[in-house]
């Protein structure tokens, strides 16, 4: 999007054009309109493209007349994760240093008297105003620059959170690393600190938790959170005063987009990993939320399971797991793994498609899908891992608790 194609897009008669082709193809949209000028047929084009998109992003908020370039809609927190992050800050001001779209200010609207929009971007930044507009939220003020710069200008001892998504995107490159990204708040953590007494930095699901204090002194704790059951983010919590030797706090929070079925588990001392003498008769994965954040023996001692192995958080036990927060499977087989053998457990089993997992296991599914001619399947599952004596295993799994008529167990 263009700021020529803003401006037209703002008016009235663009954005009923954009409501009534709302459900069609935009391909089809900018075929059928090629060569008016009266309406910009790209601009369009691209914003029935992102309101697909925005629907299943942001179910509740796309129903309103917001507009989203590509890029920024991509990066936007989802809907439901932006809601719990704001549950877990308040107070009278914050400022929000990575604005992009304005979902996250959208949320924190509800949970401050004031927010202080940051981007950097003009273009983002009369998107912003507009979806602040259309969603009422009437307690936002826009700031169009550089986040220290902006966070520098406002008084000290004003800001009650800092909350920052740092940009992890250069020249078309994803990066992972705090210091590699913009801003850099790991460079920046004094400044941070001094401006506001908690701040909260949105890290990729994908950044290394393991030594984050040594960068971040002021970190207090980590909650790791996932939406149907896919990792989405980090948040560190930074708080001042902190300790510097002491380990932040760990939690992860599992999140459903039906807003029906969260889950919260936080780390707690004395937790023994105990391991299974023998697998069975159930297989379960913990969330990757539950996993990234280490954990998963929380977990498992809530739940009365034990590990399959001392390297994997693949657990073992009794189908009284009601509510388990991951995936349960009945467990059929186990066999070691050697390639002579696994052909005729394969054989013997009449598997000839699954979904194939491993963890701590040498060969990748594709390498393994390949070496045995293996089909997809979204009701049979071989997960490869190992026993607990370290030993590589396979583990055959179904999906339901019992098979269908006419199914091999």
């Amino acid at each position: 999007m263009r700021e020529d194609e803003l401006a037209q897009l703002l008016l009235p008669e663009v954005m009923e054009e954009i409501g009534r082709s709302s459900d069609e193809d935009p391909a089809a949209f900018a075929l059928r309109n090629s060569g008016r000028t009266d309406i910009p047929v790209r601009a369009i084009a691209e914003q029935i493209a992102c309101r697909k998109k925005a629907s299943k992003k942001l179910p509740q908020l796309s129903t309103r007349a917001m507009l989203y370039t590509s890029r920024a809609l991509e990066q936007a927190s989802a809907e439901r994760v932006a809601a719990y992050r704001a549950t877990q800050m308040s107070g009278q001001r914050a400022i929000d240093l990575s604005g992009g779209l304005g979902i996250d200010s959208c949320f924190l609207a509800g949970a401050f008297s004031h927010i202080d929009f940051v981007e950097r971007d003009p273009l983002l930044c009369r998107l912003a105003a507009h979806t602040m507009q259309v969603l009422e939220r009437k307690n936002v003020s826009i700031h169009c620059g550089e986040a220290f710069a902006v966070l520098d200008s406002i008084p000290s001892g004003t800001l009650d959170w800092i909350f920052v998504d740092p940009d992890r995107r250069e020249a078309g490159r994803r990066r992972v690393g705090l210091s590699e990204s913009s801003p850099d708040v790991v460079s920046g953590h004094r400044k941070l600190i001094g401006k506001a007494p908690r701040v909260c930095i949105k890290a990729s699901p994908a950044l290394e938790l393991s030594g984050l204090k040594s960068e971040l002194p002021s970190l207090s704790s980590i909650i790791v959170v996932s939406l149907d059951r896919q990792c989405r983010e980090s948040m560190l919590m930074l708080l001042e005063g902190t300790a510097e030797e002491k380990e932040p706090e760990r939690k992860a929070v599992c999140l459903h987009s039906s807003g029906v079925g969260e889950y919260e588990v936080s780390g707690r001392e004395g937790v023994e990993r105990r391991i299974a003498t023998e697998a069975g008769p159930f297989f379960f994965e913990p969330d990757p939320a539950i996993i990234k954040a280490g954990l998963s023996a929380e977990v498992a001692e809530e739940f009365g399971l034990d590990f399959l192995n001392h390297s994997v958080d693949y657990l073992t036990g009794s189908p009284a797991a009601e509510g388990f927060p991951g995936r349960a499977f009945r467990l059929v087989a186990v066999t070691p793994y050697k390639p002579k053998l696994f052909r005729r457990f394969l054989k013997e089993h009449q598997i000839s498609g699954a979904s194939i997992q491993r963890r701590d296991f040498p060969l990748s599914p594709e390498e393994l899908r390949r070496l045995y001619r293996l089909k997809e399947s979204s009701s049979r599952f071989l997960f490869f891992s190992r026993n607990a004596a370290g030993e590589p295993t396979v583990f055959f799994c179904l999906s339901r608790l019992r098979p269908e008529a006419g199914e091999a167990p």
